[in-house]
């Protein structure tokens, strides 16, 4: 199981020109290799009167599935390097699209690579990325005794509650990452005395707050 992979928040779009040649990358997130079929089908129709519609797109927590296409470059010189951009990239559940109108110069098989990469990368810069972190739901119950030293713990280990319900006894659900679970749980027991509940409820994927670029 991977332990934390990049994600699309938002799609986006960047253009490359290589000797009049027009380089116009498109990405979107795609969770399953229907949707991504979906999404290239959809950009050929958009860009019909383009000499190339290349695609590539990495589905699954763990880059399980891959699939490039030259669309008629030479073999190798298109969906290849786009794909290798998205796997640096650590982007999972991503397709892109690199729509090439023919400039009438000819670039060879190391300009065309070269083009394709960077399209890519343009349009890359155009997106917002978040990192999906493997961790667990988790339910704290604790008294208003409490709270104020339940939430300077949360602070000092950067977990913001997702919901926090006021009864009886104050309940707070959070997202926690593997590795701040158990940490959490011992200096939750330590600052009240063991009074708190603590429950793991499932196990998650979500987006950590503080690696979103874009």
């Amino acid at each position: 199981m991977s332990v934390s992979y990049r994600v699309l928040l938002e799609g986006g779009q960047g253009e490359y020109v290589e000797k009049k040649s027009r380089f116009i990358a498109t990405l979107r997130k795609c969770e399953s290799e229907e949707e991504a079929v979906a999404f290239v089908e959809e950009m050929k129709k958009k860009y019909w009167d383009a000499r190339h519609n290349c695609h590539a797109f990495i589905i699954g927590s763990g880059g399980e599935l891959t699939r490039c296409s030259d669309d008629g470059e030479p073999s190798g010189t298109a969906g290849r390097p786009m794909l290798e951009v998205l796997s640096g990239a650590e982007l999972r559940n991503a397709a892109v699209v690199v729509t090439r109108y023919f400039g009438g110069v000819l670039l060879g098989t190391g300009g065309l690579v070269r083009a394709y990469t960077q399209a890519v990368k343009e349009g890359l810069k155009n997106c917002a990325v978040g990192r999906m972190v493997y961790g667990y739901d988790v339910c704290i119950t604790t008294d208003y005794l409490w709270i104020g030293k339940v939430l300077y713990l949360l602070g000092n280990l950067k977990l913001e509650p997702v919901s926090t319900e006021y009864g009886e006894r104050i309940v707070l659900e959070l997202e926690v990452g593997a590795e701040k679970l158990k940490t959490l749980e011992r200096e939750l027991a330590e600052i009240t005395n063991g009074q708190a509940q603590f429950e793991k409820k499932k196990e998650i994927y979500f987006v950590d707050k503080e690696e979103i670029q874009g």
